[in-house]
């Protein structure tokens, strides 16, 4: 298995009673919400593929390689599915975890399930002690021995210590403001001391106004706090027992965050506390929509995920094979010659790709059959499917046993369920939910069951669905079989906000244009990334963190901003907009944009697979070419063109030395490609000139190049001067 082997990464402890613990978890295998219909009324999330793999096996994969022993899987919807799956899979032989499964037909929310494991507990005392709470649908890579041990420490000294919440920095769309999965902004207040979590917001902050309402008592009782509104909440907690027990002592305790920890929160009869755990370079992150679900994706293709990759064995998947410009390829893919398969692409066991096919930034599941001239870009097609001649689909997902007819188009956004027949030439309209199943008449909230319970023999049985296709004709045209579900009344901003597609570019010229609106509001009413308010001070104090801090934290939102401009597709003019919102966002100047995406496009080149100098030559050259103009638009002044010339230096000598030999050759393409001029290039050269000698290697390394610059300047100057005579 890829994962690390469960030895080393124990808690010790000095309690004899602790140590005896099993590190256990409980991990809920049912998200209690509509957000993946129509394709969860016939399976269950947590079984739904993410990069060919089942979600769950992800989640398992990591809690076992982190250390846990023993993971209590909570099965309420399409419990058979899942309980059946686990049956049959590598996890019922795992010698390093042990899987059990608890079943209940009747909990409708996460509160119900955890009241539910907590009156079993009272009979079988499963539940030893500290436990780690997780959804099925979790993919990470964070270790939790030291986590778990901070903890058990914090709770031998403060007995109301009863849950610690892991939290990452993620930047938010100063646009949209969603996270990069999707989800609305979080605003989170702690102690700076502590880190004891004192407020928790995600759905009353007034983003046009840039404000947020805060309790007084909150300043009454901590001299200072620290807010933050540039925070992903993991959903990865670690809990003591009092957590169970305070779920079956509050009936109204539905959803974890919206009603437990706001619950807790302001509760000061019990006095219980919750507090927060920042990962840095770990990954962490819920597919909690189809947003989610595309970057997710896209960050196991990257391999931020690693080791939960798919050329590396976890879980039972089968690995397929790594090849150049980050496409995996099983091995016994067939693909014409004249198909074009491109970067960042997955293919499984035996699909059979066609003549003229185009293929990019896209999952292809196993048994797949691609006829000729289709073209396929961001989307995802899952097992089984039959896509005929002519096709065009982009950034779609389609599920198993789906047959596509010749000629037939998805638009972006569009969500095809489990054997739907699009008609030839049939073109389904961006956003649609396509199923064979009819629409139910009325839609459940939030916190009711995704889909029917289907122990009764009576499987998915809905009000208002009919499981069997009525008499009159398809929806897909006439050869065709589906449901295009209607988009409920006040959903449609749902619809492309939590799409696998980029977000319009006309909904994103809405929003700024909303934006502006209020730009005659005062500066100290918007609130910053993060800082901390004082009792005696009247405005958040934005000077708390290092500004060296702050900008690695922008190098690396503009790396995920610039990857996701070229997985998508993203036109210059769109990335051009989101960077100079981080810009603002961080207080950053141009010279600092045009050094964190130069970085980008040389780490780019760096990750892209090469086998030698000349190959990694190659992939620089056409980055450089491909994003000259989003680079171009940040170095129009000189200093800003030394800038990326020094962040250039600074790489092959730091993070990416095998870019060091190539350091006058790439410096040649940045000229030719006219992202720097002759004059940056001898102002730095001037600068360089009175260093140390060990500072000197890349100035000596383009000595040829700079002495070609100066006699072709002196050329030009005399023939100036003879056109002058």
């Amino acid at each position: 298995m890829g994962a690390q082997k469960k030895g080393g990464a124990r808690v010790s402890d000095d309690s004899e009673e602790q140590s005896r613990q099993r590190l256990q978890a409980i991990l809920l295998a049912d998200s209690f919400t509509t957000k993946f219909r129509p394709v969860t009324l016939e399976r269950p999330k947590v079984l739904l593929p993410l990069v060919n793999v089942p979600m769950i096996d992800y989640t398992l994969a990591w809690l076992e390689s982190a250390g846990i022993e023993e993971v209590f899987v909570f099965c309420c919807a399409h419990s058979t599915q899942i309980i059946d799956y686990l049956e049959t899979s590598e996890w019922r032989t795992h010698p390093n975890l042990v899987v059990r499964t608890i079943e209940s037909h009747k909990s409708i929310s996460a509160g119900d399930a955890l009241r539910y494991i907590y009156e079993q507990q009272t009979e079988t005392s499963q539940i030893q002690g500290d436990f780690v709470l997780v959804s099925g649908d979790t993919v990470s890579n964070m270790p939790l021995a030291d986590l778990i041990h901070e903890h058990r420490e914090r709770k031998k000294k403060d007995e109301k210590a009863i849950m610690t919440m892991v939290i990452k920095k993620s930047k938010p769309s100063l646009i949209t403001h969603q996270s990069r999965l999707g989800t609305d902004q979080l605003f989170i207040a702690v102690d700076p001391l502590t880190k004891q979590l004192l407020h928790y917001e995600e759905d009353k902050v007034d983003h046009a106004r840039g404000s947020v309402c805060l309790d007084k008592s909150l300043m009454e009782s901590n001299p200072s706090v620290l807010l933050y509104n540039d925070m992903q909440d993991c959903y990865i907690d670690i809990c003591s027992p009092e957590v169970l027990s305070l779920f079956e002592d509050n009936f109204d305790y539905q959803h974890l965050r919206r009603h437990f920890v706001k619950g807790v929160l302001v509760d000061d009869i019990m006095g219980y506390k919750i507090f927060t755990h920042e990962i840095g370079s770990s990954y962490a992150a819920r597919v909690d929509n189809f947003r989610s679900y595309d970057t997710v994706s896209k960050d196991i293709i990257q391999r931020w995920t690693y080791p939960y990759v798919p050329d590396i064995n976890f879980g039972g998947n089968r690995p397929v094979k790594l090849g150049r410009e980050g496409i995996y390829r099983a091995c016994d893919v067939v693909q014409s010659r004249s198909a074009d398969v491109g970067a960042s692409t997955v293919v499984g066991y035996g699909t059979k790709i066609g003549n003229g096919d185009r293929i990019l930034n896209s999952v292809i599941g196993s048994g797949c059959i691609i006829g000729s001239n289709v073209v396929i870009e961001g989307s995802y097609i899952w097992n089984n499917v039959t896509i005929e001649d002519g096709c065009e689909i982009r950034n779609a997902i389609v599920c198993d046993g789906v047959r596509i007819r010749a000629g037939a188009v998805l638009e972006p956004g569009v969500v095809l369920s489990f054997k739907v027949v699009v008609g030839r030439d049939f073109v389904v309209p961006a956003y649609s939910k396509v199923s064979l199943l009819q629409q139910p008449m009325k839609e459940d909230s939030d916190e009711e069951l995704e889909y029917a319970d289907s122990s009764s023999g009576a499987a998915d049985r809905l009000s208002g669905l009919s499981l069997e296709m009525e008499s009159k004709g398809s929806e897909l045209g006439p050869d065709g079989a589906g449901y295009i579900w209607e988009v409920c009344e006040g959903a449609h901003d749902e619809e492309w906000k939590h799409s696998v597609a980029p977000i319009p570019e006309d909904k994103l010229a809405e929003i700024t244009q909303a934006m502006d609106d209020y730009d005659d509001m005062e500066d100290e009413s918007v609130v910053p990334t993060s800082g901390e308010l004082k009792s005696d001070a009247d405005s958040i104090n934005t000077d708390v963190n290092d500004p060296g801090d702050d900008y690695g934290y922008f190098e690396r939102e503009v790396e995920g901003t610039f990857l996701r401009a070229v997985e998508e597709g993203i036109k210059v003019e769109l990335g051009v907009l989101e960077i100079n919102s981080l810009r603002l966002s961080y207080n950053m100047e141009s010279a600092d944009c045009a050094g964190a995406i130069f970085y980008s496009m040389m780490k780019l080149a760096v990750d892209t697979p090469h086998s030698s100098a000349s190959e990694l030559y190659k992939n620089a050259s056409s980055i450089i070419t491909k994003w000259k103009g989003l680079l171009g638009f940040y170095v129009k002044q000189t200093d800003e063109q030394i800038e990326v010339i020094m962040k250039f230096e600074e790489m092959c000598q730091e993070t990416a030395k095998e870019l060091g030999p190539l350091f006058a050759q790439i410096l040649h393409v940045l000229y030719e490609k006219d992202v720097v001029q002759e004059d940056a290039i001898m102002r730095w050269a001037e600068e360089k000139a009175g260093a140390d000698e060990a500072d000197k290697v890349y100035l000596q390394q383009c000595e040829t190049f700079i002495q070609w610059l100066k006699e072709a300047s002196e050329e030009e100057d005399e023939d100036d001067d003879e056109e002058d005579d």
